[in-house]
């Protein structure tokens, strides 16, 4: 009796020792390296599709700020970060967590005077401090829906402040952001998204993008 309670002693000591590792190790690796995302929607289509999975890299947040064109998942301004034990846990570990998170596109940078604007034609445009910006990603500049609603403040000439960025998504008639929501504070980014590893045939690096 004596040698089985001794076992049972060794074996759960060995077995909470590893399960206590193993969280460490996936705490310390999604807070410092990276994570797996899932696309849920398609604000961001034709880039990435609903259902894409994609790598989220965390470590350059700690170096350097975002560039104009990266594709970065973040915690919505408008959206409300509980502090307590459980929602931190889950957050750090990734299982059980209801935080929501978007994906989108850094568009404007600090100090950037960004306007939307919508040619006779109907084709809608990024101006940023009066030069018109090149995007070949977006899905259609055609879009009646990309045009800014007259309800929002986000959608006249705005100067993004200072450690915030201007998000959109590419799927501009389809897309809840920086017009709708305002300025995304550089402390509730996530990570930026570096490659799409599924489906395995549109498997692709998400280059720096020259503007």
């Amino acid at each position: 009796m004596n040698i089985n309670k001794e076992n049972l002693k060794a074996f759960l000591k060995e077995t909470i020792e590893t399960i206590v590792f193993v969280v460490v190790m996936v705490i310390i690796i999604r807070f410092f390296i990276g994570e797996i995302r899932w696309i849920p929607s398609a604000s961001m289509q034709p880039t990435l599709m609903e259902g894409d999975r994609l790598f989220v890299e965390r470590f350059s947040r700690f170096y350097k700020a975002p560039a104009r064109g990266d594709i970065l998942v973040f915690y919505p301004p408008q959206e409300e970060i509980k502090n307590d034990f459980i929602s931190v846990f889950t957050r750090l570990v990734g299982f059980g967590c209801k935080d929501i998170a978007y994906i989108k596109r850094v568009i404007g940078l600090p100090g950037d005077k960004i306007n939307i604007k919508t040619t006779r034609a109907g084709n809608s445009y990024v101006y940023i401090n009066g030069k018109r910006l090149k995007e070949p990603y977006v899905k259609d500049v055609t879009d009646e829906r990309y045009q800014c609603s007259k309800e929002t403040e986000y959608c006249k000439e705005v100067i993004v402040p200072a450690d915030s960025y201007f998000m959109m998504g590419d799927n501009r008639g389809n897309s809840q952001d920086s017009r709708y929501w305002g300025f995304l504070p550089r402390e509730r980014i996530i990570g930026r998204a570096v490659f799409l590893f599924w489906p395995i045939n549109r498997a692709e690096y998400f280059k720096k993008i020259n503007y």
